[in-house]
């Protein structure tokens, strides 16, 4: 059968292979999974997305279904919404961190989760086998949600000490990537009464800032206002608003990995005996830390659908990816930015000693990741070829090889780009660039056999 969702969502260039008419059959596939209205649509600050929108909510209606647009939002605010507003699902127009020509449709349950692969596997048959509601006896109508925003800070607002991050008068740096936390988070902080200070606040579809990805390559200009503003420390989103990436006190940019690993120290001490989800390319140090709490964690393949709809069987407390999606499971069992920049402030708010000083007490772990540009033909390939030669590995998903606990590489295709990503971990950072430099070679030397 075709497949048509991806890691996290359906994707494509728009125009191309993502254009108004596959989106408009893909809705009334989608339309037929959700059966009754109303629905929310949401959409990040694509050029592209807001003509998606109509033809979305056009979509909807005609087949009966009323919806209701919240325009421009973060992708966990309209998640947030779906769940506290009482809709009957939600369908978010973003391409996340995707480059600025593409597009694509994630949509979410009515718990505000995103759906299950189980559930995506019944809206691509729908469309494969048109299973499209028909000759609807009413039309929907399509109304403005203005609440979103408003339910959705207050929402985070409710799971942290604000008093506590009040008398702080905390220093902050928010880089908004021109993407669409800038219509949330700049208010999250003034309710918080912090001293805020903007990198590429502006909301621009092609992302001219640093694009729509926040890496260690590309922050520069964080650490840099971190440093001049002598900040408590910054934080990046990406273009969707659901993943962040933090910068220390120093002006040093942390891995996701070790962000979550704080966050996760913190919110245990706090609540023991929890269960925390995390991706078979997280780092092991999550270990060391959740038996310190009496706590236990559980992997996945990589993907935050794998995560989040693992989450809500396990009652699980945490969620994360080691790419700085964090998931606080009492507010949302999703990525979320804002929840996370909410957590670290409330973290911070408990501590005398900066963030800095906090990174240094992490079980020391090196874990880092790459890409490289590859067919999905080639990617089968290469993973074949690897799993013949290391035949004890772990080929859940993709392909990890590991030598011990703490010295492990994986290689898997990308759900979202034509590409691979290799991660890896070691006990050095010397290691760590030695055994990443041998499976680049190791890759490309098959790849291009």
């Amino acid at each position: 059968m075709a497949k048509f969702f991806g890691t996290n969502g359906i994707r494509g260039i728009f125009k191309e292979d993502f254009t108004l008419e596959f989106i408009h059959d893909m809705v009334l596939a989608i339309a037929a999974y959700f059966k009754e209205g109303p629905i929310l649509v949401g959409y990040d600050g694509r050029d592209s997305s807001p003509i998606i929108a109509k033809t979305i909510c056009s979509t909807l209606n005609y087949c009966g279904l009323d919806c209701s647009n919240t325009g421009l939002v973060p992708t966990p605010c309209l998640e947030y919404a779906v769940k506290k507003l009482g809709y009957k699902g939600g369908i978010m127009i973003t391409a996340s961190h995707n480059p600025s020509q593409y597009n694509g449709i994630k949509p979410a349950a009515k718990d505000g989760v995103e759906i299950s692969r189980e559930d995506e596997l019944i809206i691509e048959e729908n469309y494969l086998k048109k299973n499209w509601i028909k000759n609807s006896p009413k039309w929907g109508v399509t109304n403005t949600e203005n609440r979103a925003i408003e339910v959705y800070v207050q929402g985070i607002l409710s799971h942290i000490n604000s008093a506590k991050i009040k008398s702080k008068k905390f220093k902050v740096v928010l880089d908004l990537g021109n993407g669409a936390q800038a219509v949330t988070a700049p208010i999250f902080c003034k309710n918080l009464e912090c001293q805020v200070f903007l990198v590429n606040e502006k909301i621009d579809g092609s992302f001219p800032g640093r694009g729509s990805e926040p890496t260690p390559q590309n922050l520069h200009d964080l650490s840099k206002v971190v440093q001049e503003k002598n900040a408590d420390f910054g934080i990046a989103f990406d273009g969707d608003g659901d993943r962040s990436i933090f910068c220390d006190d120093t002006g040093k940019i942390l891995t996701g990995d070790k962000s979550a690993l704080i966050l996760a120290k913190h919110i245990l001490k706090k609540f023991p005996n929890s269960t925390v989800i995390t991706c078979l390319n997280s780092g092991s140090a999550i270990e060391k830390i959740v038996n310190d709490s009496n706590s236990k964690v559980i992997r996945t393949k990589v993907g935050s659908v794998e995560v989040s709809r693992k989450m809500i069987p396990t009652k699980a407390l945490i969620g994360y990816e080691e790419n700085g999606g964090f998931m606080y499971g009492p507010h949302n069992q999703v990525r979320d930015g804002c929840m996370t920049l909410g957590l670290m402030l409330d973290f911070l708010s408990s501590q005398d000693e900066p963030l800095s000083q906090k990174i240094k007490a992490l079980p020391v772990s090196f874990t880092t990741k790459d890409k490289i540009h590859c067919t999905s033909e080639d990617a089968k390939k290469l993973i074949k070829f690897l799993a013949e030669e290391f035949p004890n590995s772990d080929t859940t998903d993709g392909i990890k090889i590991t030598k011990t606990q703490k010295n492990w590489v994986m290689i898997r295709p990308s759900g979202t780009e034509p590409i691979i990503r290799i991660y890896g971990e070691a006990e050095t950072k010397e290691n760590l660039d030695s055994l990443m430099s041998e499976y680049l070679q190791k890759a490309k030397s098959i790849i291009s056999r």
